[in-house]
């Protein structure tokens, strides 16, 4: 008996335990090689062409911009451009973890996707700032709700972005294995304890406090739109439910990633359990697709701002659903009534 005990108080005695993940490396392999592809598709196909309807809208379809718009345009751009990286990722691992675009894609690909990470989070956390400011002390801050204050404001969301992540490029590494190339990613990659204390530091800054920012400024807006008798129900109804749509993109897209990066990073400095340390490490792969989902949830912060975005999509569709009804020639030919009976 004394013997069991000191084998399980000796971290060096620790094995793989067995039962429901007898191999813990199966379930990794099987996380990458199917789950990651098939979400990373799902966001791909539904967010690309979302992203670049609503950048077309904005573009197109909504002049004069409100200082609202600005910065959505600028969250849709950078979505679009994460986006455009994710046919790398798919074929990476769909192909059982073998990068064939060489080192300088491999660092700009990863890079890509914190950039947007964490550009992403700093738009919203703007974004629900103006909110605050337009809403809770309308006239203390008049002067900053001008379009232009928002332009200064993006710009340096753009440049903090930049800065913050550029360590990235340095810190994520590729190697040789079995034959194929690994693009390593950064909780993966060598040169741990600067990656260490720069995970918590990105974190920190760049992810809690915006959480803790966000999540006050609702809390502010709610509480100030049910006591104002002045504000109308259906003005509160729209920003209650802009602050659900835009906090469950913050705690359920970005919150688990941050979460389980950091306890992955952490668990990599200590003796741990083997299933202890594979059960974290897939829960950090299933986080991963959830942090790219912002892009497709962005979309919904986009039709649930404001009615002028939905009345721009209604009218591009009708456009198009009124040449092919009117096209010369053609059998489905209606006359003007008709169509707007059907509209």
């Amino acid at each position: 008996m004394n013997t069991t005990g000191e084998n399980l108080a000796s971290p060096t005695s620790w094995q793989p335990t067995t039962g429901d993940f007898p191999n813990c490396t199966d379930v990794e392999a099987t996380l990458k090689t199917l789950y990651l592809p098939i979400m990373y598709s799902i966001i791909f196909l539904v967010g690309f062409p979302g992203n670049v309807i609503a950048i077309c809208v904005y573009s197109f379809k909504m002049r004069p911009w409100k200082s609202s718009t600005i910065i959505m345009m600028n969250l849709a751009l950078t979505d679009l451009l994460y986006l455009t990286s994710l046919p790398f990722l798919i074929h990476y691992y769909a192909s059982g973890e073998h990068w064939i675009f060489g080192e300088f894609m491999c660092k700009f690909i990863r890079f890509g996707f914190h950039f947007n990470l964490y550009s992403s989070i700093l738009f919203l956390m703007c974004f629900s700032i103006f909110r605050y400011m337009v809403i809770v002390h309308p006239m203390k801050f008049f002067h900053v709700q001008r379009k232009r204050w928002t332009a200064v404001a993006c710009a340096a969301i753009w440049m903090i972005s930049l800065a913050a992540v550029i360590p990235v490029n340095f810190l994520i590494s590729s190697k040789e294995e079995e034959n194929r190339s690994l693009c390593l990613d950064l909780t993966s990659s060598e040169n741990l304890g600067t990656i260490r204390w720069y995970n918590w530091l990105l974190t920190s800054l760049a992810f809690f406090l915006p959480l803790l920012t966000v999540t006050l400024c609702y809390a502010f807006i709610i509480c100030t739109l049910a006591t104002g008798l002045q504000a109308r129900a259906g003005y509160k109804q729209k920003a209650r439910r802009l602050a659900i749509v835009l906090l469950v993109v913050f705690y359920v897209c970005f919150l688990p990633f941050h979460v389980f990066r950091i306890a992955r990073l952490e668990l990599r400095f200590c003796m741990a359990n083997c299933h202890v340390e594979k059960q974290i490490h897939a829960a950090y792969i299933i986080s991963r697709p959830l942090a790219a989902l912002n892009t497709c949830g962005n979309l919904l912060l986009y039709v649930v701002i404001g009615g002028a975005f939905q009345q721009a999509i209604l009218s591009l569709s009708r456009c198009k659903w009124r040449k092919y009804i009117q096209r010369p020639g053609s059998n489905n030919y209606t006359n003007k009534s008709e169509i707007n009976l059907r509209l």
